[in-house]
């Protein structure tokens, strides 16, 4: 049977992967190095297809992992998880569309796209990261420090 307690920490470091990547690949087409660039974004691609993947499998084997926390933290983990929620199902189109336009070298409707995109992914990533944390190490079955492992 496969130990299903390091999917968490691996989706969490493909999510924290994917942040650096994006601020890198902005940060290279700012400065005009395109194929630098590229290869950042394909890169942050990768990563984010490889999290959702492991992601959706790691839920299929252990199911729902509900959030221990309580007071004050509660309604601000569950605003950040809907608002990551929603953005996570937005952002999939928004990323083929705005890697398509760049693959097809139509660079100013690609753009246009990447404005919104660029921010977007980035919120769902770093608030992966910020949902692992409270989810699996801060809030971990009443626990301030202990991480659960699925069931």
């Amino acid at each position: 049977m496969l130990d299903y307690t390091n999917f968490p920490a691996i989706n969490a470091t493909l999510n924290g992967t994917s942040a650096v990547l994006i601020v890198t690949g902005r940060g290279l087409i700012k400065r005009g190095r395109i194929a630098a660039h590229r290869a950042c974004m394909i890169a942050a691609v990768v990563c984010s297809s490889l999290f959702l993947v492991s992601y959706i499998y790691y839920h299929a084997h252990a199911g729902v992992i509900r959030f221990q926390g309580q007071g004050l933290v509660r309604p601000v983990y569950f605003s950040i998880l809907i608002t990551h929620t929603i953005l996570a199902a937005i952002i999939v189109p928004l990323v083929i569309i705005t890697l398509a336009r760049a693959w097809r070298g139509t660079f100013d409707r690609h753009r246009a796209i990447a404005r919104w995109t660029f921010p977007v992914w980035l919120y769902v990533s770093i608030t992966g990261v910020v949902i692992y944390v409270l989810l699996y190490h801060l809030y971990a079955a009443g626990s301030l420090v202990n991480f659960v492992a699925p069931k």
